[in-house]
């Protein structure tokens, strides 16, 4: 469980060395994106991808294997995996071939790199996967459960179901009660539930990774920063305790909260984003941590209009890291570590499987990476954002 630390603002080597040392940090993010994506990388490939010297690649694996974040093999690279040192071929022949059910609530934004990193680990291990789509209603939830265990198919189950709302612990009951067993997956049950057996689970350490970006932040000279969490999404929750965790520690104000979702197809969205710049002008903030990337982007955009300079006028940091780098300029983000969330559940699932129910439960936090852009680097001391062209009434 890594994680990108800030490096600060940087010193006076000159804008040259500060390019090198960005454009490094990019071309290894590109090369773990394409790691988490396909499983394995080759140097000659990413060299012809990155248009730079295939010594150049070797060096960036070495860095990275040396914090443990790969694995070097001839020619390129793997994700690591916490049995690699047991002979793969022993491994296999030795391990039965078991189905695993996954319901997941969205197939696109967010889950698909989860059920990548599935996919990845279960192909490795010889398992298959039966995926179904579901949505953020527990109703669905069931439905897409019982046509899994059902088919009398799979061995086992990966979910992430809704457990928001008053059903929650019924809804937690009735899985615990279910014929095989179950590792949750982004989502995490109460200390205690009275079910037969102490459900697991495997998710982001949310809560931490957004106390990484306040902390990236207040490094970086910032002490009043404002947080703009998306409605209806259960990260916030994590989010917001983090939040609260990091302002109580670093002894920031931690009153500037927003509660609105803001990109660019929800309707009234400039609207919403001028009123949250004019009450970040009231409150002097200085920096605004942004949740998720869409929304994200749609703040960047606006401030362009509005002639606000990011960072320079206002820093901002995004919470997901999907399409963060594709804002101009590009927005530094906490990557929450999705794929190797979908690795460590097929792992602990097949724990489970092998040794049964003598194997104490598993509960697993994996910490995000930050990843440092353009966005949160001022060239100048940050001071307070100027007031957009329209003055906006402040929101509630």
């Amino acid at each position: 469980m890594t994680s990108t630390r800030p490096t600060g603002p940087g010193g006076h080597a000159g804008s040259s060395a500060r390019a090198d040392q960005l454009f490094a940090l990019q071309r290894r993010e590109r090369l773990m994106d394409q790691l988490r994506l396909h499983g394995a990388v080759r140097v000659r490939d990413l060299a012809q991808d990155l248009s730079v010297s295939e010594l150049t690649i070797r060096r960036d694996i070495a860095a990275l294997a040396e914090r443990g974040l790969l694995t070097r093999v001839h020619g390129g690279a793997t994700l690591p995996s916490a049995l690699e040192h047991e002979p793969v071929r022993r491994r296999r022949l030795a391990m039965p071939a078991f189905t695993i059910g996954m319901v997941v609530p969205s197939l696109d934004f967010y889950w698909p790199h989860i059920v990548s990193g599935v996919r990845n680990a279960a192909a490795a291990h010889g398992v298959n996967v039966q995926l179904r789509g579901s949505s953020y209603d527990q109703a669905e939830d069931r439905r897409q459960i019982v046509r899994l265990t059902e088919s009398g198919q799979v061995q086992g189950l990966l979910l992430a179901p809704n457990l928001e709302g008053p059903g929650m612990h019924e809804m937690i009951d009735w899985i615990g009660k279910l014929p095989v067993p179950v590792v949750f997956v982004e989502r995490n049950t109460p200390d205690w539930t009275p079910t037969p057996h102490q459900l697991e689970w495997v998710r982001s350490d949310h809560a931490t990774g957004l106390e990484m970006a306040v902390r990236h932040l207040h490094t970086l000279g910032h002490r009043n920063i404002g947080l703009v969490l998306s409605k209806g999404s259960p990260t916030s929750a994590h989010l917001a305790v983090g939040w609260h965790r990091a302002c109580a520690e670093l002894g920031l104000p931690a009153d500037f909260l927003i509660r609105e979702s803001v990109a660019l197809d929800v309707p009234g969205h400039r609207r919403i984003i001028g009123d949250i710049l004019e009450g970040c002008r009231r409150s002097r903030i200085t920096a605004l941590i942004v949740h998720s990337d869409p929304d994200a982007l749609s703040v960047v955009q606006y401030l362009t209009e509005q002639g606000i300079r990011v960072p320079d006028d206002l820093a901002i940091v995004s919470y997901d890291d999907e399409v963060a780098h594709l804002a101009d300029p590009a927005i530094t983000a906490v990557r929450p570590p999705k794929a190797l969330v979908g690795r460590t559940a097929v792992e602990m699932m097949l724990a489970r499987l092998l040794e049964g129910s003598r194997r104490p439960a598993q509960r697993a936090l994996i910490l995000p990476e930050l990843m440092i852009r353009a966005s949160s680097l001022p060239a100048v001391p940050p001071h307070s954002v100027p007031a957009p062209t329209t003055r906006r009434r402040e929101p509630a």
